[in-house]
């Protein structure tokens, strides 16, 4: 007896025998549904065998037989009148316990994102990737196939999905490509730390999604619920499906703030504010202007985050104006880091280090933060330092700068393209997916051992225009991504520490060092991040003039 559980509610399994009823009542279960018909193996005991176990066990029953590969539309509304009817919690089983987490999946498609269902499902072992149609439409069967087909189908209205496709049409005007999001505004989120330090307007990071799209690219405006790369089809809300003969994956990263708890209805208020967010960075500022004295809290969550820099770049501006106002002296800067290090690369830690010393700030390391009572102003850590027993330690607080936890999207964990992790699997090189070849990735959802940055977006893009014209065109890939980073850490205001780093951490500088030695604070770096870069952002990465990242060439073996 192997029992899955998908929720509290169902559990399912392969076949059952009348001498495992027993146990399964033991375990707590008060129904059973079967889902095989009898006689469907030489060795498969009665529906009658079970039952009358059942019964003796004081067990509920439901015979609900279903043909193998045969889900019909009524048999799935059946099983979920027999969930809401019998008592729970319930297990149905069938050969392999597949027809069960099918029925299952069809009978919650009205009232459970697809999303959630798929999860639920492969938690326990089952792929519904066969029926995932099904579920996106409600659990009926959808009556037409495709609603419209393109070239290249880019998921994703961020940086990295208007960056490429603006590439691909610089290479291939005659291209069909539509981009699928359904926001109506795109922002330039490296600008949020600079509103966070009353540097930048928020409205100057916004954009309407429709001002970007590229000229003669379709935008299909609604969220992705499935993928079906067999088919070579995307599966929208109300299970529309677009298909494509290369597709192009790069919706962002999910930022959880649900994982952490009573952090949702404190946000903006209670002193605590993130600047990964557009409405909440100008709180920031506020914040940090009122602030006279008290206990100031900057957290960064486990890695992999987008912009890993971005943590402490809100401590060291705050401390830059609290120093600079004479209230540093009566402010107490907490840096709670999840990781061990102040920053991956070695080589930017020392200069980091000294106005880590200069805004006399607290490095606690290894405490992540799991919890927050915002009108108590208290913050709950767990910290799990290495070769010491784990515990939780509780701070107050006056100010809480917060970064949530990261994930991939729920669409893209639960989806064929996933790894183990969540992330879309794709060789890091030529950002191919590694299963799926006429699939391409890039940005932050992607699963390349690369910082999540807006700069790192900036570099793929060409390079995966390039692999897929070269595809197109009927060649091997002839662009290859090495990995390349940035991170402006915005240690004062009018100074930089510009981080370029690719694959391992070797430095990729982008200017030499008699003009820029990223390692040290600089005002030109500060240049680059406040006046330079939002320019090159809009008219240039997002309309594909691709200035000073040209592909490396894939070298033959």
């Amino acid at each position: 007896m192997d029992i899955k559980d998908i929720n509290k509610r169902i559990s399912v399994s392969p076949q059952i025998t009348a001498a495992d009823v027993k146990a399964i009542a033991d375990a707590g279960f008060r129904a059973i549904i079967c889902n095989r018909p009898d006689g469907e193996g030489a060795d498969q005991p009665t529906f009658e065998e079970i039952d009358t176990a059942a019964k003796a066990a004081g067990l509920e029953t439901l015979y609900l037989p279903i043909v193998s590969g045969k889900v019909e539309d009524a048999d799935a509304a059946k099983f979920g009148d027999a969930l809401d009817a019998l008592p729970g919690p319930v297990l149905a089983y069938c050969r392999t316990g597949t027809r069960s987490a099918t029925l299952w999946s069809l009978s919650q498609a009205k009232s459970l994102p697809v999303s959630d269902i798929l999860a639920a499902t492969k938690s326990a072992g089952y792929d519904m990737g066969g029926v995932v149609r099904r579920i996106a439409n409600g659990g009926k069967t959808p009556t037409d196939n495709t609603d419209a087909s393109f070239d290249v189908v880019i998921v994703g209205g961020g940086a990295g999905g208007i960056a490429v496709a603006s590439s691909l049409k610089a290479r291939k005007p005659n291209l069909d490509i539509a981009v699928i999001d359904p926001a109506d505004i795109h922002y330039y989120q490296p600008g949020w730390t600079m509103v966070g330090a009353g540097v930048f307007h928020p409205q100057e990071t916004a954009k309407t999604m429709g001002s970007l799209i590229p000229k003669g690219v379709h935008w299909i405006k609604s969220a992705v619920a499935a993928f079906e790369p067999k088919d070579n089809a995307v599966i929208l809300d109300g299970c529309r499906v677009v298909g494509y003969k290369r597709l192009i994956v790069a919706p962002g990263i999910k930022l959880d703030w649900n994982r952490i708890e009573g952090l949702v209805d404190t946000l903006g208020k209670n002193g605590v504010t993130s600047n990964y967010r557009y409405d909440l960075a100008p709180y920031t500022w506020k914040l940090v202007q009122e602030l006279k004295e008290g206990k100031a809290l900057f957290t960064q969550p486990p890695m992999p985050i987008k912009c890993a820099g971005a943590p402490q770049k809100a401590m060291y501006l705050s401390g830059d104006h609290w120093f600079k106002n004479g209230a540093l002296k009566n402010i107490d800067i907490q840096f709670m880091n999840a990781g061990g290090v102040l920053f991956g690369v070695k080589d930017y830690v020392p200069a980091l280090e000294k106005y880590v010393e200069k805004y006399d700030a607290s490095l606690n390391f290894f405490h992540n933060l799991i919890s927050i009572d915002g009108p108590a102003k208290k913050a709950t850590f767990a910290v799990a330092k290495p070769d010491t027993e784990a515990t939780t330690v509780t701070v107050d607080f006056d100010m809480i700068h917060v970064v949530p936890p990261q994930v991939a999207p729920d669409f893209i964990r639960v989806s064929p393209l996933a790894d183990a992790a969540g992330w879309v699997d794709v060789d890091q090189a030529t950002l191919r997916h590694k299963t799926y070849d006429n699939i391409w990735s890039l940005g932050d959802v992607m699963n390349a051992p690369n910082a999540k940055t807006a700069a790192a977006a900036r570099v793929q893009a060409p390079v995966v225009a390039e692999n897929v014209c070269a595809d197109i065109d009927g060649k091997s890939a002839v662009a290859q991504y090495n990995g390349y980073g940035s991170c402006p850490l915005t240690v004062e205001r009018g100074k930089i520490v510009l981080a370029e780093f690719g694959y391992g951490g070797a430095l990729l500088p982008s200017f030499p060092k008699w003009i820029n030695d990223g390692t040290k604070p600089s005002k030109l770096a500060w240049w680059l991040k406040e006046t330079a870069l939002p320019p090159i952002y809009w008219k240039a990465m997002l309309r594909g003039r691709e200035w000073m990242i040209k592909p490396e060439k894939v070298t033959a073996k």
